[in-house]
């Protein structure tokens, strides 16, 4: 059945693991239904989905890896998030922005702010805490964006159309 899609960027085996082992450890167990992940988009129209497997295709065959770099944490209010800097993930985004203008939502017409959430929908005084405990103890480092992803969204875990890995 037809539902929203989501795309996500991938993360090496590493870098996804150490995101996973954060999300387990401060997000609400209870919410706490999907990996961690770094979405950019959360809602293409279904009606699109020929286009959009040519356009990550067209994005990543072929392609190196975008380099990135985990930068910092920050305060989502009721939760913490880990920024992830990339000038060539956000150049790839914003390709597919600019070839489904008018089709996508205010949300992710809004400018991009790519991150890792890694607790959500906790109290503030407990999101707080937590952005300090991480800040602490942060190091900036590279991580490895290994692809791309589309996901069905029918209101629960999400559903894996394709990934698209980065193959140069």
């Amino acid at each position: 059945m037809p539902a929203p899609i989501i795309v996500t960027a991938l993360f090496g085996a590493k870098d996804q693991a150490f995101f996973d082992a954060e999300r387990r450890a401060h997000f609400p167990p209870e919410r706490n239904h999907l990996a961690a992940h770094l979405t950019m988009f959360h809602h293409i129209p279904p009606g699109v989905l020929d286009e959009l497997h040519r356009r990550l295709t067209d994005a990543t065959r072929g392609v190196p890896a975008p380099a990135a770099r985990l930068a910092g944490a920050f305060s989502l209010g009721r939760g913490v998030a880990y920024r992830i800097d990339s000038p060539e993930l956000a150049d790839i985004r914003a390709r597919l922005a600019d070839a489904f203008h008018g089709l996508l939502t205010p949300q992710d017409q809004a400018g991009w702010r790519a991150h890792v959430t890694i607790q959500n929908k906790v109290d503030s005084a407990v999101a707080r805490a937590l952005l300090a405990q991480v800040q602490a103890r942060f190091a900036a480092r590279a991580v490895e964006i290994a692809g791309l992803a589309a996901y069905w969204y029918r209101g629960g875990p999400w559903e894996l159309i394709r990934r698209y890995p980065f193959t140069a």
